[in-house]
């Protein structure tokens, strides 16, 4: 559920309509909305009472600062991948405590900057980080909790770009090396081992690859508690997938992705750590762009947008669906027509969808892309010299830029030409 809704006949976010974001900002933007954000992290608070836990929200799907302060006052950790996120998480006043730093190739100065400013705990990926790590942490006089993630070769059923967990995929380290792994770590100055960690892959529509990973996270906890480790939490990522059609069958609900939890590690005596991204952010958030042009082609008809790869780049990396509806709803009885959805970057690949059927729009027509919370404006860029689209976050009936649109003198500012030139 989101709290995007048309309202006589005008799609709203919350109880603003589009339009007037539109006439405030300009177009394209992207717009989130509080109650949805909200809502979605309750989901997961619900799906995992009973239990100890905490709920990090993965940045990597929406770093906005005015997000992560909702999300943060909410009681939300932090779930970081580099040190710009770590920061951010930090600028957004999430303590410290509740903040775990994962990715495959955490440098030094980032380690640094964690066990400075205070950490929960760094996700390990592999025993040369775990090297460095100890060795930091030395230098500090400073021990470093870490949870080693470990590579369970589960087939999360998703797109091949955005799974993790199997044996081929660079994440974490192979579960068979595990023990060996973890006896090295208990040897090591400066470092505490806590936990497990895994992570199998994003958008995930079956609950079985999970329920196949914490089984094997199970039987690893308890050989490594035999092994003399004391291993109180268990962090077993993200990865539960949104609709991104309204017509297609939704994935299973965080209670039910709860219950799995429960069933196959409730019992180890371990506070749970998840990491969602996707579910709380994906849905509430809408790109919001304007038609410039209708072309007809040969045998197809082009909706040409302002919006374009550059600032919501799914569909052309993973040939992502995004559900496309106008901003004003058509009229009963309105027939729709095929249009190749594109943007006017000069590649091939700036298509958002093709054949997509929508009611004949005009020049200037405003049409909304949902799902767009999650890995859209955090993955956008200024190919072709296009600015950065403003990202807008409305409470109730009220809105504010939380990210604005920069002018091109200050994107000219950034570059330098050299005095020898």
């Amino acid at each position: 559920m989101d709290h995007f809704l048309y309202q006589n006949g005008v799609l709203h976010a919350e109880d603003v309509p589009l339009p007037e974001i539109a006439a405030a900002v300009g177009t394209p933007f992207y717009v989130y909305s509080v109650a949805t954000l909200t809502r979605h992290f309750k989901l997961f608070e619900e799906a995992l009472s009973g239990l100890p836990h905490m709920v990090c929200f993965a940045i990597k799907s929406n770093s906005n600062l005015a997000v992560l302060k909702v999300l943060g006052d909410l009681g939300a950790g932090m779930d970081v991948v580099s040190g710009g996120e770590y920061r951010r998480a930090k600028a957004a006043g999430v303590p410290d405590e509740r903040i775990v730093f994962s990715g495959v190739g955490k440098t030094r100065e980032e380690i640094h900057l964690a066990l400075s400013g205070g950490i929960r705990q760094f996700n390990v990926e592999s025993e040369p980080e775990l090297r460095v790590i100890s060795q930091v942490a030395t230098e500090l006089g400073v021990t470093a909790p870490i949870a080693l993630r470990v590579n369970p070769d589960v087939d999360a059923k998703t797109h091949e770009k955005i799974a993790t967990g199997k044996s081929e995929n660079k994440f974490g380290i192979p579960i068979a090396k595990a023990r060996a792994a973890y006896a090295e770590a208990a040897r090591l100055p400066g470092i505490e081992v806590v936990g497990v960690d895994v992570h199998i892959g994003s958008q995930l529509t079956d609950l079985a690859p999970f329920e196949a990973a914490f089984l094997k996270v199970r039987e690893l906890t308890l050989a490594l508690r035999e092994d003399g480790h004391a291993i109180r939490r268990l962090d077993l990522g993200g990865g539960l997938g949104i609709p991104y059609t309204r017509s297609n069958e939704a994935p299973p609900l965080p209670l039910d992705y709860g219950a799995v939890i429960k069933r196959t590690v409730g019992d180890l005596d371990c506070e749970i750590e998840i990491e969602p991204g996707r579910l709380i952010s994906g849905n509430a958030g809408l790109m919001v762009t304007s038609v410039i042009y209708l072309k007809e082609g040969e045998g197809r008809n082009f909706l040409i947008v302002d919006a374009a790869m550059n600032d919501l780049v799914r569909p052309s990396m993973y040939n992502a669906h995004h559900d496309i509806v106008p901003v004003i709803e058509p009229a009963p009885g309105t027939e729709p027509e095929p249009f190749d959805i594109v943007g006017p970057v000069c590649e091939t690949g700036d298509t958002f969808a093709k054949a997509r059927d929508l009611t004949p729009l005009g020049p200037g027509d405003l049409v909304a892309f949902r799902s767009a919370g999650a890995y859209g404006a955090v993955m956008s860029s200024e190919y072709n010299s296009r600015p950065l689209i403003p990202e807008v976050l409305v409470s109730g009936d009220h809105f504010a830029v939380i990210r604005a649109r920069p002018s091109f003198e200050e994107m000219l500012a950034r570059d330098s030409i050299p005095e020898w030139l």
